[in-house]
């Protein structure tokens, strides 16, 4: 089959799907107007304070109206965060004490934490530095959560279970908030004093319900990505109950400080103006990787999630066999990209991960993944991992240059 009739088959084949993802933006729209209203934003609330960033109303009325929106306690919404990753991190220094134990229940964490945790580098100050035990609960054979063993995997020195929502750089299903809202409530029935941290990177919007609505106590992610709206320059969120919010802000500024202070150079404006774009982004990027899935399925290639399967974050990975497919298929990516198109992503190493990547995604903000972008380490089996795209028809025309690149 052509490649134009094979994405036209596709898109005709996805428009029950499309129009339900834009029933689920209406809902995450309103949500965001709500809070927006509730809390009475104005144009006021866009100028910034500098310095210390004290008494910073517009600050600290996102704070309340993230918050909100996440059906949390409370919120910290800071560009003083450089990544999802040094949110999740303050948020494991602020609850985790030397003696405590750190959980993973969904196997391995993505590879930036590994470092955080001690898995990976030598005195860095990582929580393993600082006495701080690490275990971890692995996927079943099947890639799900090994229920079995978390029904009794939780001890009275288990101070924090660690829960990737995200599937990472790996083969597996994402968590959905079903899955999660169980995982928590079998940690609570053991241990009701173990505090559940999410990491909520590529998940925000994707659903009407965020894991704080499930009784998670803590969630944590990056500005940059899904709740930034492709406009958010920096930064990072973390969310839950008020307490360990608190905490994890005193490792961000320093205890005494907490959520106190930070300035937003002037920033405030494109946090808000970000926030409302994001329902509207995200529901773009769920179309694109429905397209995706579709579009390589047909051609025979591994795809998870399925082309009709409902999404439980924007990530969607593709199992290309080689390298030299993965290679080729992130150039292609690259060159219809806004920003960049005319650079070639070539494999090289980058902070926080053990493999090679290779990486294309020409964004107007560098790294945020957001325009539509492609990645995957350089190991066996050869995945790629695509997320974003403001528009479905930008995945189109950039699949459609991917699938004539090669071939596949």
């Amino acid at each position: 089959m052509k490649t134009n009739d094979l994405l036209l088959e596709a898109e005709k084949a996805l428009i029950s799907i499309f129009s339900g993802i834009d029933t689920q933006v209406k809902q995450n729209l309103k949500k965001v107007l709500t809070a927006f209203h509730d809390h009475r934003l104005g144009v006021q609330h866009f100028s910034s304070v500098s310095g210390y960033g004290h008494d910073d109303l517009g600050r600290e009325t996102l704070d309340k109206v993230f918050a909100q929106i996440m059906q949390a306690e409370s919120a910290l919404v800071r560009v003083q965060f450089v990544s999802g990753t040094h949110a999740i991190a303050c948020s494991l220094y602020g609850v985790l004490r030397p003696g405590d134990e750190m959980l993973a229940v969904a196997g391995k964490p993505y590879d930036t934490l590994e470092e955080v945790i001690g898995l990976r580098g030598e005195n860095q100050g990582s929580l393993q530095d600082l006495q701080i035990d690490y275990r971890q609960l692995d996927l079943t054979q099947e890639g799900t959560i090994d229920w079995e063993a978390l029904s009794t995997g939780i001890t009275s020195k288990t101070r924090l279970v660690l829960i990737q929502r995200s599937c990472g750089y790996s083969w597996r299903q994402s968590l959905s908030i079903a899955d999660i809202k169980r995982i928590v409530e079998m940690v609570k029935q053991q241990n009701s004093h173990t505090v559940c941290l999410v990491d909520n990177c590529y998940g925000e919007f994707v659903t009407d319900l965020e894991p704080t609505a499930v009784g998670v106590d803590l969630i944590a992610g990056s500005l940059i990505k899904n709740p930034g709206g492709t406009i958010v320059t920096a930064g990072g969120y973390i969310a839950g109950k008020t307490e360990f919010v608190e905490a994890a802000a005193c490792r961000l500024t320093a205890p005494g400080i907490g959520s106190s202070s930070g300035a937003t150079f002037d920033q405030n404006r494109l946090l808000f103006q970000g926030l409302f774009l994001a329902p509207q982004m995200v529901g773009e990027a769920i179309k694109g990787s429905h397209l995706i899935a579709y579009v390589f399925d047909q051609l025979g290639y591994p795809v998870n999630p399925s082309p009709l399967e409902p999404r439980k974050d924007i990530i969607q990975a593709v199992q290309l066999g080689s390298p030299e497919k993965l290679i080729a298929f992130c150039k292609a990516i690259q060159q219809h990209s806004p920003v960049d198109s005319y650079v070639e992503p070539v494999p090289g190493s980058m902070p926080g991960y053990a493999s090679q990547l290779v990486m294309a995604g020409g964004t107007f903000v560098d790294g945020s993944t957001s325009e539509f972008s492609a990645d995957g380490p350089l190991r066996e089996p050869y995945i790629a991992f695509c997320q974003g795209g403001t528009h479905w028809t930008h995945i189109a025309i950039a699949l459609e240059a991917a699938i004539k690149s090669q071939q596949y």
